[in-house]
């Protein structure tokens, strides 16, 4: 973990650090599952200055992503008999707590509440993938899906960049210092939002 931190750090440093950050944005919103804020922190406190730039390039290409996970779920999710194509079946075996019971519970959910559980899920350590496909295949309104895409991405990124650009180096101090601390904290709230994503549905 101490040399993926150093190796993801030492982006900042280079050329083609919006590129990457740009492509693990994009995918981390409809497969992958390392979320950009792994990269945005590095990168940030690498090029200060250029926090706002990080930030908007992060927010379009995840909302980008999602839009493409979006089109995972309305397009490729479903055969024409209305069964999971096997592209669906793929997702259910490679993404953590990502079930064809918990994928079933979730329509009623996005009648109710459409807007706030991508709005939730963008801002949270909810799995934003498990939203965008199934926001797709349940056909949830695009123009609200996209609006609480862009608003809940674009608020959680710009945060963590505005602060990291604020509170620079003890930043950089304190994640040197307790990196190992921050990795399992980073765990534990990823399992905290499989775990609140099956409480929720």
């Amino acid at each position: 973990m101490r040399r993926l931190y150093n190796w993801v750090l030492a982006w900042a440093e280079k050329p083609s650090a919006g590129v990457a950050l740009f492509v693990l944005a994009f995918a981390e919103s409809s497969f992958f599952p390392i979320p950009p804020d792994v990269l945005l922190i590095p990168l940030v406190l690498g090029a200060r200055k250029r926090w706002f730039r990080l930030a908007l390039l992060v927010t379009t290409a995840s909302a980008l992503g999602g839009i493409f996970g979006y089109f995972i779920g309305w397009k490729l999710w479903w055969t024409l008999s209305g069964e999971f194509t096997p592209i669906a079946e793929f997702f259910f075996r490679v993404i953590p707590g990502f079930t064809q019971e918990l994928f079933h519970t979730m329509q009623v959910k996005y009648d109710l509440y459409n807007f706030w559980i991508v709005f939730t899920a963008g801002f949270t350590p909810i799995p934003y993938k498990i939203i965008t496909i199934s926001a797709g295949a349940f056909k949830v309104g695009f123009p609200v899906f996209l609006v609480a895409s862009i608003v809940s991405r674009g608020a959680r990124f710009f945060i963590i960049a505005f602060l990291v650009h604020h509170f620079g180096e003890p930043i950089r101090r304190t994640i040197d210092k307790y990196f190992n601390w921050l990795a399992l904290v980073f765990t534990v709230l990823l399992i905290a939002g499989f775990i609140l994503l099956k409480q929720v549905f």
